[in-house]
Order: C-alpha cells, then sequence, then structure tokens
C-alpha cells in the first residue's frame, strides 16, 4: 500500500496534522514523559505470503486442466490447423504463470493480504515494526525514561502502544492496551485525526499522573511533537 492512498483512505489532511501536533504539545505540557505518534502503511512486505498465494492459484488451476486435457488438445487442433505436440503444454505452462502474476497482483490488495496472512503473523510483525521506531526515532533515550510511542500499522488494522521502563515501572500496560483498542475503533471511522487526538490525551492524562512536571524545572522537548508518516522504503 502507498503511503498518499492510506492518508486518503484514513480522511489525514494538512490541518489533521497540525491538529495532532497541537494535542501532543498540550498533552506534554505538565508532564515529564514524551509521546510520539507514528502511522505506516503496512509493517512488511509480505512477499512470501503473497507469492505463495498466487502459487498455490495457480497449481490449482494446473490441476484442474489436467483431467480436461485431450478436450484442450482437441480444442488447440480445432484453432490451429496441424498444431505441434508442444501447443498443449505451452498453453498449461502460459495459463498458470499468467495466473500466478495476475493473483500476485491481487494479493497485493489490502483486504486480501488481511484475509491470507496469518493474524499472529501480522501482530508479531506490527509488535517488531513498532519496537524498531520506538528505537530509531530516540523514544527510548528520553531523560525520565518516559518516552511512548503509538503505532499504527494501516493494512494490518494494528496499533500497538510501547512505553518506556521508566513508565512500565509505574503505569500498567493494561491501561495502554485500551488506548489501543479506542483508537484502533476510532480509525475505523472517518474522523482518524479525532482518534489519535483522544489517545494522545489519554495517554497525556496518566503521564501527567505519574509524571508531572515540577514547578519551576525546566520542560525540554525531546522527542518530535505530531504524526510521523513511516514512507513504503521503511517497510522491512
Amino acid at each position: 500500500m502507498r503511503k498518499n492512498s492510506m492518508m486518503k483512505k484514513l480522511n489525514l489532511e494538512e490541518a489533521s496534522f497540525v491538529k495532532i501536533q497541537e494535542a501532543v504539545k498540550k498533552a506534554e505540557k505538565n508532564t515529564t514523559g514524551e509521546i510520539a505518534v507514528a502511522v505506516t502503511p503496512e509493517s512488511a512486505r509480505y512477499s512470501v505470503y503473497e507469492l505463495g498465494f498466487s502459487l498455490f492459484i495457480g497449481m490449482v488451476v494446473f490441476a484442474f486442466m489436467l483431467p480436461f486435457s485431450a478436450s484442450l488438445s482437441d480444442m488447440l487442433d480445432r484453432w490451429y490447423w496441424g498444431a505441434p505436440a508442444w501447443q498443449l503444454p505451452a498453453f498449461f505452462g502460459i495459463t498458470s504463470f499468467g495466473l500466478v502474476g495476475i493473483f500476485f497482483l491481487v494479493a497485493n490488495i489490502t483486504f486480501i493480504d488481511r484475509l491470507i496472512i496469518p493474524k499472529d503473523v501480522r501482530a508479531k510483525t506490527v509488535y517488531n515494526r513498532a519496537l524498531r521506531h520506538f528505537v530509531e526515532s530516540g523514544v527510548y533515550a528520553t531523560n525520565n525514561r518516559s518516552g511512548i510511542l503509538i503505532f499504527v500499522s494501516y493494512m494490518e488494522r494494528e496499533v500497538r502502544i510501547l512505553a518506556d521502563t521508566g513508565i512500565n515501572e509505574k503505569i500498567p500496560h493494561q491501561l495502554w492496551n485500551l488506548i489501543a483498542v479506542d483508537l484502533a475503533e476510532g480509525l475505523g471511522t472517518e474522523d482518524a485525526a479525532g482518534a489519535f487526538i483522544r489517545a494522545i490525551e489519554r495517554c497525556g492524562e496518566l503521564l501527567e499522573e505519574h509524571f508531572p512536571l515540577e514547578e519551576g524545572v525546566e520542560n525540554p522537548d525531546e522527542l518530535p511533537d505530531g504524526l510521523v508518516i513511516l514512507g513504503d522504503d521503511e517497510c522491512l
């Protein structure tokens, strides 16, 4: 899936990015915690599953045609007078491999991808991609170890919220899971920006409760505010 296609389906416009950025700034205002937000079209290429699916279709069609070899041979003889012996196997090969190519393209359609890729594979892949961005973006390296990442992978329809060690010592992971579930449900509506903002606000409330900003203490902005869109070239 392409980045532009994902943004269109989520109804994310320039104004949406501004609102999300403002929400992050507001949520971080009274806490030493940091909030990073990222969304990617998909967490991996999944080419192995797409190719396996298309090859399976090709083999099924090939097996289906075998019992009709004699009829197909007669049909080719009627179409081409004096058809050479290799024409029948060539017909089988062209048909089978042609369908492999067609169904490989079909397998790249988002909802088809979700059907052919096992759910546990998608879940593990999204977690690994979120963990990778958690490290690459520097969420793991905030001063108080109080950074969190809200990570959305669109094709898989998965949301992960990863918290640094300082947060995990004080806030149970179940609370992040509840926010992630609500965000995933909100992304299925036409107000994706609103769903992001609500998740950010709830994360900010938890951070403010457990990591309040002390009066007179400087609160540096350690991570970029707003929504980061990860490109297709960043998939594994």
